[in-house]
């Protein structure tokens, strides 16, 4: 063995010598400060274990999670459902002519600038203050509300669905109602129309009543059902829509001297097809959000349940629109495609959480197919005239949509095998609230007319109420 080999192994030997040492050593001292260490864990442990909440303490901070969860959902729901009203603005504008954009916008902006103050004022006590017919108002306050998530972001929630009912008059009273009458009576339905009906049913009225001896279980065995308003919102604009448009009368020349109605085109079929999807966007929150929780396994599968039905509603009202369109008129009919969607939305919306999702195809359907002869009855036998089809689409389907829960929901429905009850409840429940609004559309608009006159002028309606009665023109 040479030199150089002899001196690599003593160096080997030395460097593991070394490297042992150095782990032995690194171990002992390791052992030497984990003892105490250990110990001071146990100890930490022991006081924390004696120190920790009690069961009730921690099923309270589960409880505060959950609740939460359950006010973001309510609130992001809040905020889709807001969104729907430029929706409506731009479904309204495209189906008008230029010269009234302004004023349907301006409309649209009133809807929910009024009805969130005077729903808050006066509104929100009506509909879910104690009482028969009629709730106690709590002017300003709150504090008589005793629910689970904060009374704040409820008012929040509820105030965008009274917005949602009051704008629907907005596009069948078009191009021809004074802009001051038209802040009068969405006044009348954000603190009484709305309000009333409301109480009736979501509010714990006389409808939703379900204990025993109450007139709806004495006389149909079970209560109202309107998950998110198809009766409740929908139809209270619709038919208010409907008796509007007759008391006011029809634009200036859409119908001839022989009766026949003529079509008076909107302006911009691409801003309503862009209102539509706003439209069903906001729809995810309109009805999902209803279920007002997120925090539970059944509150998930009941949203995601929700969000299904409402989509294939609106699929199958659409595609049935443009079908049957297409037979009837030998073209597909954008403008009618578009408002089977929304027939399918609001048909929908009543028993969205109890039908399937068959059940939904069908009433979606159903809702798209009846839209469209719907606009022609009211259009051509009764001779109202309403520029956007919205007594069709929101009073005559959301009446329908809510009638066939009656049949298709699998809890309690006809077709189930669960009798009749539930499906003479839903058309008493329908009828009901119909009749309240007509009639009170009815007295509202018939007082408004004598009082102050409705109309505007017949220079102002062939000019245009842009310049007129805001001064100004969306287009220039």
């Amino acid at each position: 063995m040479d030199t150089y080999k002899k001196r690599s192994l003593i160096k080997l030997c030395i460097a593991s010598a070394m490297l042992f040492a150095l782990i032995f050593t690194t171990e002992t001292f390791a052992q030497d400060s984990i003892a105490p260490t250990s110990t001071e864990i146990i100890e930490t442990t022991t006081e924390t274990i004696v120190a920790s909440p009690t069961t009730e303490a921690a099923a309270d901070n589960i409880t505060e999670l959950a609740t939460g969860l359950n006010t973001v959902w309510m609130l992001l729901a809040a905020m889709l459902v807001f969104f729907m009203q430029p929706g409506f603005a731009l479904v309204e504008a495209g189906f008008t002519r230029t010269k009234n954009t302004a004023n349907i916008l301006m409309k649209n902006f009133v809807d929910f600038m009024f009805g969130s103050l005077l729903y808050w004022f006066i509104g929100f006590g009506l509909m879910f203050g104690v009482g028969g017919f009629i709730g106690m108002p709590h002017f300003f306050n709150l504090s008589f509300l005793d629910s689970e998530l904060p009374r704040e972001g409820f008012l929040i929630f509820q105030t965008v669905f009274c917005a949602t009912a009051a704008t629907i008059v907005s596009g069948a009273m078009a191009e021809r109602t004074k802009f001051s009458m038209y802040l009068v009576y969405t006044i009348f339905i954000s603190v009484l129309v709305y309000p009333v009906s409301g109480h009736w049913t979501w509010g714990g009225g006389w409808l939703m009543n379900g204990e025993e001896g109450s007139f709806m279980m004495d006389l149909f065995g079970t209560t109202f059902h309107d998950f998110a308003g198809s009766t409740i919102v929908h139809s209270v604009g619709g038919w208010i829509s409907l008796v509007g448009a007759a008391v006011l009368g029809p634009r200036i020349g859409k119908y001839g001297k022989d009766g026949k109605s003529k079509a008076i085109p909107g302006h911009n079929l691409t801003i309503a097809a862009l209102g539509v999807f706003i439209l069903w966007f906001g729809w995810f929150g309109f009805n999902p959000g209803s279920q007002l929780a997120a925090a539970t396994t059944a509150d998930q599968e009941a949203i995601s349940h929700v969000f299904l039905t409402t989509n294939l509603a609106a699929c199958a009202g659409g595609f049935f629109a443009l079908l049957v369109s297409w037979i009837k008129y030998s073209k597909p009919s954008l403008s009618l495609t578009l408002n089977g969607i929304l027939a399918g939305l609001v048909g929908i919306t009543a028993g969205c959480d109890t039908v399937s999702a068959a059940g939904a195809v069908i009433i979606g359907a159903i809702c798209g197919v009846v839209m469209i002869f719907s606009v022609e009855f009211i259009d051509r036998i009764l001779k109202i005239d309403d520029p956007v089809g919205a007594s069709s689409v929101h009073g005559v389907c959301g009446c329908l949509g809510t009638i066939l829960t009656g049949l298709f929901s699998i809890s309690e429905g006809v077709f189930y095998g669960h009798g009749f009850g539930f499906f003479g409840a839903q058309i008493f429940g329908a009828l009901v609230v119909g009749a309240w609004a007509a009639s009170m559309g009815f007295i509202i608009f018939k007082a408004l007319d004598k009082i102050h006159g409705l109309r505007v002028p017949a220079r102002v309606e062939e000019e245009g109420l842009d310049i007129y009665e805001h001064g100004e023109s969306a287009y220039n």
